[in-house]
Protein backbone atom coordinates (compact mmCIF):
# COMPACT_ATOMS: atom_id res chain seq x y z
CA UNK A 1 0.00 0.00 0.00
CA UNK A 2 0.77 3.78 -0.43
CA UNK A 3 2.93 5.25 2.65
CA UNK A 4 3.99 8.37 3.22
CA UNK A 5 8.10 9.07 4.18
CA UNK A 6 7.30 12.22 6.04
CA UNK A 7 6.32 12.43 10.05
CA UNK A 8 4.02 15.41 11.26
CA UNK A 9 6.08 18.54 11.76
CA UNK A 10 4.23 19.39 15.14
CA UNK A 11 2.58 17.40 17.77
CA UNK A 12 -0.72 18.18 19.83
CA UNK A 13 -0.10 17.84 23.21
CA UNK A 14 -3.48 17.37 25.50
CA UNK A 15 -3.91 17.29 28.92
CA UNK A 16 -6.27 14.55 29.37
CA UNK A 17 -6.85 15.71 32.76
CA UNK A 18 -8.08 19.50 31.99
CA UNK A 19 -9.77 17.95 28.58
CA UNK A 20 -13.33 18.35 29.17
CA UNK A 21 -14.07 16.71 25.36
CA UNK A 22 -16.32 20.07 24.90
CA UNK A 23 -14.96 19.79 21.23
CA UNK A 24 -14.30 23.11 20.72
CA UNK A 25 -11.01 22.78 19.31
CA UNK A 26 -13.00 20.35 16.45
CA UNK A 27 -15.07 23.36 15.51
CA UNK A 28 -12.67 25.91 15.20
CA UNK A 29 -10.05 23.83 13.58
CA UNK A 30 -10.10 24.59 9.45
CA UNK A 31 -8.02 21.81 8.78
CA UNK A 32 -9.59 19.02 10.76
CA UNK A 33 -6.85 18.06 13.42
CA UNK A 34 -9.26 16.99 16.06
CA UNK A 35 -12.35 14.93 16.24
CA UNK A 36 -14.21 12.78 18.85
CA UNK A 37 -12.94 8.84 19.31
CA UNK A 38 -17.28 7.81 19.99
CA UNK A 39 -15.79 4.80 21.68
CA UNK A 40 -14.09 5.90 24.32
CA UNK A 41 -15.12 9.78 24.29
CA UNK A 42 -11.79 11.53 24.04
CA UNK A 43 -10.54 13.43 21.75
CA UNK A 44 -7.87 12.48 19.40
CA UNK A 45 -5.74 14.45 16.25
CA UNK A 46 -4.12 14.04 13.08
CA UNK A 47 -1.07 15.64 13.56
CA UNK A 48 -0.40 15.68 9.75
CA UNK A 49 -2.56 18.10 9.11
CA UNK A 50 -1.45 20.74 11.80
CA UNK A 51 -0.25 23.65 11.02
CA UNK A 52 0.34 25.78 13.96
CA UNK A 53 -2.34 28.48 13.73
CA UNK A 54 -2.35 28.01 17.72
CA UNK A 55 -6.31 28.52 17.34
CA UNK A 56 -7.22 25.59 19.10
CA UNK A 57 -4.94 26.22 21.98
CA UNK A 58 -5.95 30.22 22.55
CA UNK A 59 -9.88 29.20 22.73
CA UNK A 60 -9.57 26.13 24.86
CA UNK A 61 -11.72 26.59 27.57
CA UNK A 62 -9.72 24.60 30.09
CA UNK A 63 -5.87 25.42 28.47
CA UNK A 64 -5.71 21.73 27.94
CA UNK A 65 -3.82 22.32 24.33
CA UNK A 66 -0.67 23.10 23.52
CA UNK A 67 1.60 22.47 19.80
CA UNK A 68 5.29 21.53 19.87
CA UNK A 69 7.52 21.09 17.36
CA UNK A 70 8.23 17.42 16.92
CA UNK A 71 11.93 16.17 18.49
CA UNK A 72 11.57 13.43 15.04
CA UNK A 73 14.58 13.69 13.23
CA UNK A 74 16.62 12.27 10.63
CA UNK A 75 20.39 11.03 10.90
CA UNK A 76 22.66 14.15 11.85
CA UNK A 77 24.02 15.80 8.26
CA UNK A 78 25.02 18.99 7.93
CA UNK A 79 24.77 18.63 4.35
CA UNK A 80 21.58 16.71 3.49
CA UNK A 81 19.26 18.23 6.49
CA UNK A 82 15.74 17.51 7.57
CA UNK A 83 14.05 20.09 5.66
CA UNK A 84 16.14 19.37 2.52
CA UNK A 85 15.49 15.53 2.71
CA UNK A 86 11.65 16.86 3.84
CA UNK A 87 11.25 19.02 0.54
CA UNK A 88 12.49 16.08 -1.91
CA UNK A 89 10.02 13.30 -0.05
CA UNK A 90 7.03 15.90 -0.78
CA UNK A 91 7.99 16.63 -4.51
CA UNK A 92 9.03 13.09 -5.34
CA UNK A 93 5.58 12.43 -4.06
CA UNK A 94 3.72 15.19 -5.94
CA UNK A 95 5.76 15.70 -8.81
CA UNK A 96 5.04 19.45 -8.37
CA UNK A 97 6.65 23.08 -7.13
CA UNK A 98 6.45 23.92 -3.34
CA UNK A 99 4.54 26.52 -2.40
CA UNK A 100 4.99 28.90 0.36
CA UNK A 101 3.47 31.74 1.82
CA UNK A 102 4.81 34.92 4.25
CA UNK A 103 8.07 36.09 3.52
CA UNK A 104 11.38 34.36 3.14
CA UNK A 105 12.14 32.55 6.93
CA UNK A 106 15.80 31.66 6.13
CA UNK A 107 18.77 32.50 8.36
CA UNK A 108 19.93 35.62 6.24
CA UNK A 109 21.20 38.46 7.94
CA UNK A 110 18.90 40.97 9.03
CA UNK A 111 20.39 44.35 8.64
CA UNK A 112 17.89 46.09 10.79
CA UNK A 113 19.27 44.48 13.97
CA UNK A 114 23.14 45.16 12.95
CA UNK A 115 21.99 49.03 12.68
CA UNK A 116 22.16 51.37 15.81
CA UNK A 117 20.70 54.60 16.49
CA UNK A 118 22.34 57.80 17.52
CA UNK A 119 21.51 59.55 20.33
CA UNK A 120 22.06 63.32 21.75
CA UNK A 121 23.88 64.38 24.89
CA UNK A 122 25.28 67.55 25.64
CA UNK A 123 26.09 69.18 22.25
CA UNK A 124 22.93 68.88 20.74
CA UNK A 125 20.28 68.80 22.98
CA UNK A 126 17.76 65.99 22.82
CA UNK A 127 13.69 67.48 22.12
CA UNK A 128 10.87 66.08 24.85
CA UNK A 129 7.96 65.24 21.92
CA UNK A 130 5.30 65.77 25.18
CA UNK A 131 6.69 69.28 25.21
CA UNK A 132 7.86 70.25 22.17
CA UNK A 133 6.46 70.12 18.17
CA UNK A 134 7.16 67.07 16.09
CA UNK A 135 6.52 66.14 12.62
CA UNK A 136 5.55 62.85 11.75
CA UNK A 137 3.66 63.87 8.48
CA UNK A 138 5.00 63.33 5.16
CA UNK A 139 4.60 64.07 1.47
CA UNK A 140 5.02 61.68 -1.11
CA UNK A 141 5.28 62.34 -4.73
CA UNK A 142 7.76 64.35 -7.42
CA UNK A 143 8.99 67.65 -5.66
CA UNK A 144 9.43 70.67 -8.31
CA UNK A 145 13.25 71.37 -9.15
CA UNK A 146 12.68 75.00 -7.82
CA UNK A 147 9.84 77.24 -5.85
CA UNK A 148 8.01 80.01 -8.19
CA UNK A 149 6.43 83.10 -6.46
CA UNK A 150 4.58 85.44 -8.42
CA UNK A 151 4.80 89.28 -8.40
CA UNK A 152 4.04 90.16 -4.72
CA UNK A 153 6.81 87.31 -3.61
CA UNK A 154 3.88 84.94 -2.63
CA UNK A 155 5.21 81.23 -3.51
CA UNK A 156 3.02 79.71 -6.05
CA UNK A 157 1.71 76.38 -5.11
CA UNK A 158 3.63 73.93 -7.74
CA UNK A 159 3.72 70.91 -6.26
CA UNK A 160 2.43 68.20 -8.83
CA UNK A 161 -0.37 65.58 -6.98
CA UNK A 162 1.35 64.56 -3.53
CA UNK A 163 -0.31 61.73 -1.00
CA UNK A 164 0.06 63.14 2.41
CA UNK A 165 0.46 60.97 5.74
CA UNK A 166 0.16 61.62 9.33
CA UNK A 167 3.25 59.40 9.94
CA UNK A 168 5.31 57.21 7.23
CA UNK A 169 3.52 54.04 7.27
CA UNK A 170 0.82 52.72 4.85
CA UNK A 171 -0.48 49.24 4.42
CA UNK A 172 0.70 47.14 1.71
CA UNK A 173 -0.42 45.68 -1.27
CA UNK A 174 -2.91 42.52 -0.27
CA UNK A 175 -5.58 41.69 -2.91
CA UNK A 176 -9.25 40.79 -2.32
CA UNK A 177 -8.96 37.06 -2.84
CA UNK A 178 -5.57 36.36 -1.43
CA UNK A 179 -6.83 37.66 1.62
CA UNK A 180 -10.76 38.18 3.30
CA UNK A 181 -13.18 41.06 2.57
CA UNK A 182 -13.17 41.50 6.56
CA UNK A 183 -9.26 41.66 6.76
CA UNK A 184 -9.58 44.24 3.65
CA UNK A 185 -12.38 46.21 5.73
CA UNK A 186 -10.30 46.31 8.74
CA UNK A 187 -7.21 47.83 6.56
CA UNK A 188 -9.60 50.42 4.99
CA UNK A 189 -10.96 51.63 7.92
CA UNK A 190 -7.46 51.88 10.05
CA UNK A 191 -5.84 53.69 6.77
CA UNK A 192 -8.87 56.58 7.29
CA UNK A 193 -8.87 56.80 11.21
CA UNK A 194 -4.97 57.19 10.68
CA UNK A 195 -4.67 59.68 7.75
CA UNK A 196 -2.28 56.84 5.41
CA UNK A 197 -3.32 54.71 3.20
CA UNK A 198 -3.93 50.86 2.14
CA UNK A 199 -3.23 48.96 -0.85
CA UNK A 200 -5.63 47.07 -2.77
CA UNK A 201 -3.10 44.91 -4.58
CA UNK A 202 -4.13 42.84 -7.86
CA UNK A 203 -7.39 41.96 -7.33
CA UNK A 204 -9.37 45.40 -8.06
CA UNK A 205 -11.33 47.43 -5.48
CA UNK A 206 -15.13 45.67 -4.40
CA UNK A 207 -17.65 48.09 -4.47
CA UNK A 208 -18.18 48.63 -0.71
CA UNK A 209 -15.08 50.20 -0.50
CA UNK A 210 -14.95 53.13 -2.92
CA UNK A 211 -16.00 55.11 0.07
CA UNK A 212 -12.51 54.83 1.44
CA UNK A 213 -11.15 55.87 -2.01
CA UNK A 214 -9.56 59.13 -0.57
CA UNK A 215 -7.13 56.44 1.93
CA UNK A 216 -6.74 53.82 -1.02
CA UNK A 217 -4.07 53.12 -3.54
CA UNK A 218 -5.17 51.39 -6.59
CA UNK A 219 -3.01 48.90 -8.40
CA UNK A 220 -2.32 47.78 -11.86
CA UNK A 221 -0.31 44.83 -12.33
CA UNK A 222 0.11 42.17 -15.10
CA UNK A 223 -3.22 40.54 -15.34
CA UNK A 224 -5.30 43.62 -15.40
CA UNK A 225 -7.62 42.21 -12.90
CA UNK A 226 -10.43 44.73 -12.03
CA UNK A 227 -8.81 47.58 -13.83
CA UNK A 228 -11.19 50.32 -15.22
CA UNK A 229 -11.75 53.89 -15.25
CA UNK A 230 -14.05 54.20 -12.64
CA UNK A 231 -11.07 52.14 -10.02
CA UNK A 232 -8.40 54.24 -11.21
CA UNK A 233 -10.13 57.39 -10.22
CA UNK A 234 -11.76 55.86 -7.24
CA UNK A 235 -8.21 55.56 -5.35
CA UNK A 236 -5.62 58.57 -4.13
CA UNK A 237 -2.62 56.78 -5.85
CA UNK A 238 -2.49 54.56 -8.88
CA UNK A 239 0.67 51.69 -8.37
CA UNK A 240 1.78 50.11 -11.05
CA UNK A 241 3.28 46.61 -9.78
CA UNK A 242 6.35 45.11 -11.95
CA UNK A 243 7.71 42.92 -9.18
CA UNK A 244 7.24 42.21 -5.61
CA UNK A 245 10.22 40.61 -2.63
CA UNK A 246 8.76 37.13 -1.90
CA UNK A 247 8.91 35.88 -6.28
CA UNK A 248 10.83 38.61 -8.18
CA UNK A 249 10.20 37.36 -12.32
CA UNK A 250 6.71 36.07 -11.06
CA UNK A 251 3.61 36.42 -11.68
CA UNK A 252 0.77 35.92 -9.34
CA UNK A 253 -2.04 32.69 -9.12
CA UNK A 254 -5.52 33.25 -6.94
CA UNK A 255 -6.96 29.54 -6.72
CA UNK A 256 -10.19 29.07 -9.05
CA UNK A 257 -11.53 27.47 -5.62
CA UNK A 258 -11.26 31.25 -4.20
CA UNK A 259 -13.19 33.09 -6.97
CA UNK A 260 -16.31 32.68 -5.71
CA UNK A 261 -19.52 35.48 -6.95
CA UNK A 262 -18.01 39.04 -4.82
CA UNK A 263 -14.06 38.11 -6.11
CA UNK A 264 -15.55 37.53 -9.93
CA UNK A 265 -17.72 40.75 -10.01
CA UNK A 266 -14.69 42.38 -8.66
CA UNK A 267 -11.77 41.00 -10.73
CA UNK A 268 -14.30 41.07 -13.76
CA UNK A 269 -13.26 36.97 -14.35
CA UNK A 270 -15.64 34.19 -15.02
CA UNK A 271 -16.13 32.68 -11.31
CA UNK A 272 -14.50 29.42 -9.98
CA UNK A 273 -11.66 29.71 -12.31
CA UNK A 274 -8.07 30.91 -11.63
CA UNK A 275 -6.77 34.08 -11.79
CA UNK A 276 -3.37 34.09 -13.71
CA UNK A 277 -0.87 36.94 -13.58
CA UNK A 278 1.75 36.56 -16.04
CA UNK A 279 5.22 36.96 -14.84
CA UNK A 280 5.57 40.48 -16.99
CA UNK A 281 3.53 43.01 -18.23
CA UNK A 282 3.04 41.87 -21.98
CA UNK A 283 3.01 45.79 -23.15
CA UNK A 284 6.09 46.55 -21.26
CA UNK A 285 9.51 45.79 -22.22
CA UNK A 286 11.55 48.71 -21.62
CA UNK A 287 11.66 52.09 -19.65
CA UNK A 288 10.07 53.76 -22.73
CA UNK A 289 7.18 51.06 -22.64
CA UNK A 290 6.71 51.84 -18.80
CA UNK A 291 6.85 55.78 -19.35
CA UNK A 292 3.63 55.34 -21.81
CA UNK A 293 1.58 53.42 -19.25
CA UNK A 294 2.38 55.89 -16.67
CA UNK A 295 1.41 58.88 -19.07
CA UNK A 296 -1.56 56.53 -19.78
CA UNK A 297 -2.33 56.03 -16.15
CA UNK A 298 -2.31 59.79 -15.55
CA UNK A 299 -4.20 60.56 -18.59
CA UNK A 300 -7.10 58.76 -17.31
CA UNK A 301 -7.05 60.14 -14.45
CA UNK A 302 -6.83 64.09 -15.51
CA UNK A 303 -3.34 64.55 -13.88
CA UNK A 304 -4.81 64.59 -10.60
CA UNK A 305 -2.95 61.28 -8.81
CA UNK A 306 0.67 60.41 -8.10
CA UNK A 307 1.56 57.02 -9.91
CA UNK A 308 3.62 54.73 -8.02
CA UNK A 309 5.81 51.50 -9.38
CA UNK A 310 6.50 48.96 -7.61
CA UNK A 311 9.70 46.46 -7.88
CA UNK A 312 11.34 43.84 -6.41
CA UNK A 313 14.56 44.20 -4.37
CA UNK A 314 17.18 42.38 -7.08
CA UNK A 315 20.56 42.69 -7.31
CA UNK A 316 20.68 45.97 -9.99
CA UNK A 317 17.68 47.62 -8.28
CA UNK A 318 19.84 50.72 -8.46
CA UNK A 319 19.71 51.33 -12.06
CA UNK A 320 16.70 50.01 -12.69
CA UNK A 321 15.02 53.09 -9.76
CA UNK A 322 17.45 55.24 -11.90
CA UNK A 323 15.12 54.47 -15.03
CA UNK A 324 11.47 54.37 -13.64
CA UNK A 325 12.98 58.13 -12.07
CA UNK A 326 12.93 59.17 -15.71
CA UNK A 327 9.92 57.40 -16.25
CA UNK A 328 7.61 59.93 -15.55
CA UNK A 329 6.58 58.24 -12.36
CA UNK A 330 5.61 60.00 -8.79
CA UNK A 331 7.12 57.44 -6.09
CA UNK A 332 9.05 53.79 -6.66
CA UNK A 333 8.57 51.06 -3.98
CA UNK A 334 10.79 48.61 -3.33
CA UNK A 335 10.04 45.57 -2.03
CA UNK A 336 12.66 43.26 -0.30
CA UNK A 337 13.22 39.75 -0.28
CA UNK A 338 11.76 38.84 3.39
CA UNK A 339 8.48 40.27 2.16
CA UNK A 340 5.30 38.28 2.62
CA UNK A 341 2.91 36.54 -0.14
CA UNK A 342 0.03 34.48 -0.02
CA UNK A 343 1.87 32.02 -2.31
CA UNK A 344 4.95 31.94 -3.94
CA UNK A 345 7.49 28.59 -5.50
CA UNK A 346 9.18 28.27 -2.02
CA UNK A 347 12.80 28.74 -4.04
CA UNK A 348 11.88 31.40 -5.36
CA UNK A 349 10.93 32.60 -2.10
CA UNK A 350 13.60 31.77 -0.15
CA UNK A 351 17.20 32.36 -2.79
CA UNK A 352 15.88 35.54 -5.33
CA UNK A 353 16.34 39.13 -4.63
CA UNK A 354 18.35 40.82 -1.85
CA UNK A 355 17.56 42.47 1.55
CA UNK A 356 15.51 45.94 1.25
CA UNK A 357 18.16 47.50 3.56
CA UNK A 358 20.67 47.02 0.84
CA UNK A 359 18.48 47.86 -2.21
CA UNK A 360 17.36 51.47 -0.38
CA UNK A 361 20.76 52.87 0.58
CA UNK A 362 22.17 51.94 -2.99
CA UNK A 363 18.79 53.44 -4.58
CA UNK A 364 19.30 56.39 -2.54
CA UNK A 365 22.44 56.83 -3.28
CA UNK A 366 22.40 56.10 -7.17
CA UNK A 367 19.43 59.02 -6.83
CA UNK A 368 21.43 61.14 -4.97
CA UNK A 369 24.54 61.09 -6.81
CA UNK A 370 22.47 61.50 -10.65
CA UNK A 371 20.58 64.58 -9.04
CA UNK A 372 17.73 63.13 -9.70
CA UNK A 373 16.45 62.22 -6.07
CA UNK A 374 13.82 65.26 -5.40
CA UNK A 375 11.71 63.44 -8.79
CA UNK A 376 10.74 60.44 -7.07
CA UNK A 377 9.37 59.86 -3.48
CA UNK A 378 10.90 56.17 -2.14
CA UNK A 379 8.48 53.94 -0.48
CA UNK A 380 9.96 50.41 0.93
CA UNK A 381 8.49 47.13 2.13
CA UNK A 382 9.70 43.40 3.52
CA UNK A 383 9.90 42.87 6.96
CA UNK A 384 9.17 46.12 8.72
CA UNK A 385 8.64 44.66 12.17
CA UNK A 386 8.78 47.33 14.14
CA UNK A 387 9.24 51.15 15.07
CA UNK A 388 12.85 51.31 15.06
CA UNK A 389 13.10 49.67 11.68
CA UNK A 390 10.88 52.45 10.76
CA UNK A 391 13.44 55.27 12.00
CA UNK A 392 16.44 52.88 10.55
CA UNK A 393 14.38 52.69 6.70
CA UNK A 394 14.04 56.84 6.91
CA UNK A 395 17.28 57.28 7.64
CA UNK A 396 18.64 55.54 5.00
CA UNK A 397 16.66 57.17 2.27
CA UNK A 398 13.22 56.34 3.05
CA UNK A 399 10.48 58.99 2.71
CA UNK A 400 7.71 55.61 4.41
CA UNK A 401 7.67 52.63 4.36
CA UNK A 402 5.02 49.65 3.66
CA UNK A 403 3.94 47.17 6.14
CA UNK A 404 1.44 43.83 5.02
CA UNK A 405 2.80 40.43 7.74
CA UNK A 406 2.53 43.43 10.60
CA UNK A 407 -0.38 44.72 9.79
CA UNK A 408 -1.94 40.74 9.51
CA UNK A 409 -0.06 39.69 12.85
CA UNK A 410 -1.81 42.41 14.12
CA UNK A 411 -5.15 41.47 12.97
CA UNK A 412 -4.88 38.09 14.80
CA UNK A 413 -2.24 36.37 11.91
CA UNK A 414 -0.36 33.43 13.92
CA UNK A 415 2.34 32.99 11.19
CA UNK A 416 1.33 29.51 10.23
CA UNK A 417 2.88 29.86 6.91
CA UNK A 418 -0.45 28.21 4.82
CA UNK A 419 -2.34 30.98 3.19
CA UNK A 420 -2.17 29.02 0.08
CA UNK A 421 -4.30 26.70 1.56
CA UNK A 422 -7.66 29.28 1.58
CA UNK A 423 -8.10 27.28 5.37
CA UNK A 424 -6.66 30.83 7.44
CA UNK A 425 -8.48 29.80 10.97
CA UNK A 426 -8.16 33.23 11.72
CA UNK A 427 -10.39 34.41 9.05
CA UNK A 428 -7.17 36.38 7.08
CA UNK A 429 -6.19 34.45 3.78
CA UNK A 430 -9.26 32.58 3.25
CA UNK A 431 -13.01 33.23 1.57
CA UNK A 432 -14.32 30.61 3.18
CA UNK A 433 -18.14 32.78 4.58
CA UNK A 434 -17.68 30.81 8.17
CA UNK A 435 -14.06 31.49 8.58
CA UNK A 436 -14.28 34.89 6.87
CA UNK A 437 -16.78 36.08 9.61
CA UNK A 438 -14.27 35.16 12.55
CA UNK A 439 -12.39 37.83 12.25
CA UNK A 440 -14.62 41.23 13.29
CA UNK A 441 -13.50 44.22 11.04
CA UNK A 442 -14.08 46.65 13.64
CA UNK A 443 -12.17 44.88 16.00
CA UNK A 444 -9.30 45.03 13.35
CA UNK A 445 -9.28 47.84 12.76
CA UNK A 446 -8.81 49.24 16.17
CA UNK A 447 -5.46 46.70 16.81
CA UNK A 448 -4.47 48.00 13.68
CA UNK A 449 -4.98 51.71 14.30
CA UNK A 450 -3.88 50.84 18.15
CA UNK A 451 -0.66 49.36 16.83
CA UNK A 452 0.18 52.40 14.17
CA UNK A 453 -0.58 54.39 17.11
CA UNK A 454 2.33 52.81 19.49
CA UNK A 455 4.57 53.42 16.50
CA UNK A 456 3.76 56.85 16.21
CA UNK A 457 4.50 57.60 20.02
CA UNK A 458 7.96 55.37 19.45
CA UNK A 459 8.67 57.32 16.48
CA UNK A 460 8.72 60.38 18.36
CA UNK A 461 10.81 59.69 21.22
CA UNK A 462 13.51 57.80 18.91
CA UNK A 463 13.20 61.21 17.07
CA UNK A 464 13.60 63.09 20.09
CA UNK A 465 16.47 61.49 21.39
CA UNK A 466 18.17 62.04 18.35
CA UNK A 467 17.58 65.78 18.72
CA UNK A 468 15.80 65.70 15.57
CA UNK A 469 11.43 67.00 15.56
CA UNK A 470 10.57 66.41 11.82
CA UNK A 471 10.94 63.52 9.18
CA UNK A 472 12.56 65.61 6.84
CA UNK A 473 15.23 65.77 8.96
CA UNK A 474 15.92 62.22 9.60
CA UNK A 475 15.23 61.57 5.87
CA UNK A 476 18.52 60.15 4.09
CA UNK A 477 20.99 60.90 7.80
CA UNK A 478 22.69 57.97 7.50
CA UNK A 479 24.94 59.90 10.01
CA UNK A 480 22.63 58.73 12.88
CA UNK A 481 23.29 55.26 12.29
CA UNK A 482 25.96 52.84 13.06
CA UNK A 483 26.72 49.56 12.01
CA UNK A 484 28.01 46.64 14.48
CA UNK A 485 29.29 43.36 13.07
CA UNK A 486 29.13 44.57 9.16
CA UNK A 487 31.84 44.28 6.73
CA UNK A 488 33.39 46.99 5.25
CA UNK A 489 31.85 46.02 1.57
CA UNK A 490 28.40 46.05 3.50
CA UNK A 491 29.23 49.18 5.96
CA UNK A 492 29.83 50.89 2.19
CA UNK A 493 26.62 49.83 0.91
CA UNK A 494 24.33 51.25 3.63
CA UNK A 495 26.94 54.43 3.67
CA UNK A 496 27.16 54.26 7.06
CA UNK A 497 30.03 54.20 9.99
CA UNK A 498 30.95 51.29 12.26
CA UNK A 499 29.92 51.43 16.22
CA UNK A 500 32.60 53.51 18.00
CA UNK A 501 33.82 56.08 14.59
Amino acid sequence: MAFDFLYPQYEIIRNPSRCTACRLCEKQCANGVHHMDTHSGTMLADESKCVACHRCVALCPARALKIVKTDHTFKENANWTGKTITEIYRQAGSGGMLLSSMGNPEPYPIYWDKLLINASQVTNPSIDPLREPMETFTLLGAKPETMMRDSLGNLVDNMPPQLRLKLPVMFSAMSYGSISYNAHAALAAAATELGTFYNTGEGGLHPDFYPYGSHTIVQVASGRFGVHPDYLNAGAAIEIKMGQGAKPGIGGHLPGVKVGPEISRTRMIPEGTDAISPAPHHDIYSIEDLRQLVYSVKEATHYQKPVIVKIAAVHNVAAIASGIARSGADIIAIDGFRGGTGAAPTRIRDHVGIPIELALASVDQRLREEGIRNRVSLVVSGSIRSSSDLVKAIALGADAVYIGTAALLALGCHLCRSCQKGLCNWGIATQRPDLVKRLNPETGAKRLINLLTSWDHELKEMMGGMGINSIEALRGNRAMLRGIGLTQKELDILGVKHAGE
